[in-house]
């Protein structure tokens, strides 16, 4: 038997095709039909939801996850699913950035507003894909694109309107940051911890997006998009991951008063250049960002009348994105019939300036490779030197394993600067021959 929500009063129930049905896809329609009644009555009676088709590659996998789907329900084709009289709005849950586009494009051009949990998606051809969508006033919703159940879209969307946002700062994947909870907490190595996060269904098969930084890159770049309303090349921000960060980092971080998170930093500078980069960085322990565990997410958003506000939630998981997901759907509902003012994104500018990460500046924490030998922390100083970059400590820990190895760590604590002149004078320290591979960088942020 299809899901069908409980129409109050008059009326009719709207038909939603879902273009995937793993666990954010299964977890919509369980939400359906656990609280469909809930949200009819929660609209006055105005707005019944159904899931009339689903678009999956192996019906007979699907079927054998959630038997309560009618067989006939199922389909392999995207263009019957969009094309279907009885889908009035199309939800993408596949992934990718091909045939996701090509449903989520034919969507808008058959005027069906669109609700979509990729990030990648609209990061990398949102630009195209807003296009279609001010072209057709047709909407695409996407809370569920960023930071899982937290609804950071609708309040940018919303109840930031009045705001010039200053600023966002924010751990903005939960793999990562249970990864790096992990080394801290238990003090495993990166692969230990990652083959955890695995094990608990954390962390994908193949993690790459999560450790490289890049799912956390794909969101602040819709943030920013939304905040500052301009198209933004993925390609011109900064992006690192955790993928170099050793236990020994996070026990340096922690004898300073830091933790280390993969942090996402989005700032408006007083010229309107927006900064924009994501990248393990030591945050202070009495900061509140350093206090979100686990898969956890948070995001601080800082404007101009508001002043700081933090939200908080689980960034993943099967019900709190199907929640985000459901909270789209209605406002698509809503949308539907309106020639214009739809609730969707649309970019309000044509272009802007991203500040280059050369100029970008904070304190930083840097890692070398050295072969030991008297006279290493006089030659990479000098360097720095050159390049007047100050230095606050230097500590070079001992191994007790073996006292006496010939190649060891030297950690150096630089003072705030460009990061453009940091990279400059770590070029040619990666010349000198007591210097063993490329450093490993950190920031030291000055969150307020």
């Amino acid at each position: 038997m299809r899901v069908t929500v409980a129409v109050v009063n008059t009326c009719s129930s709207l038909g939603i095709g879902l273009a995937g049905f793993g666990t954010v896809g299964s977890g919509v329609w369980n939400t359906l039909e656990r609280n469909g009644d809930l949200i009819t009555g929660r609209t006055g009676g105005r707005i019944a939801l159904h899931i009339a088709k689903i678009l999956v590659r192996d019906p007979a996998k699907a079927r054998a996850t959630t038997s309560e789907v009618p067989a006939d329900m199922f389909t392999t084709e995207w263009r019957a699913l969009v094309e279907d009289p009885a889908v009035d709005i199309v939800v993408e849950l596949i992934g990718g950035t091909t045939d996701a586009f090509d449903i989520v494009a034919a969507a808008l051009r058959a005027n069906k507003p669109v609700v979509t949990g990729n990030k990648a998606l609209l990061a990398e051809r949102g630009v195209e894909l807003f296009a279609i969508s001010r072209e057709h006033q047709t909407p695409i919703h996407f809370e569920a694109a960023v930071a899982g159940g937290i609804p950071i879209i609708r309040t940018v969307q919303d109840s930031f309107i009045g705001n010039r946002i200053q600023s966002f700062s924010g751990i903005i994947n939960g793999t990562s940051n249970f990864i790096l909870g992990r080394m801290a907490e238990a003090g495993l190595s990166f692969q230990a911890a990652l083959a955890e996060a695995q094990a608990n269904g954390y962390a994908e098969a193949d993690p790459t997006l999560d450790v490289n930084g890049w799912d956390a890159a794909h969101k602040a770049i819709l943030l920013a998009t939304l905040a500052y309303g301009f198209p933004i090349d993925a390609s011109a921000i900064h992006v690192s991951g955790i993928e170099q960060v050793r236990p020994a980092d996070i026990a340096f971080a922690n004898n300073l008063g830091y933790v280390i998170k993969l942090l996402a930093v989005i700032r408006e500078h007083p010229d309107h250049a927006v900064e924009i980069r994501v990248q393990p960085s030591f945050i202070a322990k009495s900061h509140i960002l350093a206090a979100v565990h686990g898969v956890f997410n948070a995001v601080a958003v800082h404007g101009d009348a508001a002043g700081e506000s933090l939200f908080y939630g689980r960034g993943a998981g099967q019900d709190p994105t199907a929640s985000s997901v459901v909270a789209d759907l209605v406002e698509a509902a809503r949308s539907l019939g309106q020639v214009g003012g739809h609730r969707g994104f649309l970019p309000y500018r044509a272009a802007g300036q991203l500040l280059p990460v050369g100029q970008t500046s904070t304190a930083y924490y840097v890692r070398f490779d050295v072969t030991d030998r008297p006279g290493v922390i006089a030659e990479i100083a000098r360097v720095l030197a050159d390049h007047r970059i100050g230095i606050s400590g230097t500590h070079s820990p001992v191994n007790p394993a073996n006292p006496d190895a010939e190649f060891v760590d030297m950690v150096f604590l630089l003072h705030t600067c460009p990061f453009g002149q940091l990279q400059t004078a770590l070029a040619e320290i990666e010349t000198l021959d007591c210097v063993n591979s490329p450093p490993v960088v950190f920031r030291i942020e000055a969150l307020t």
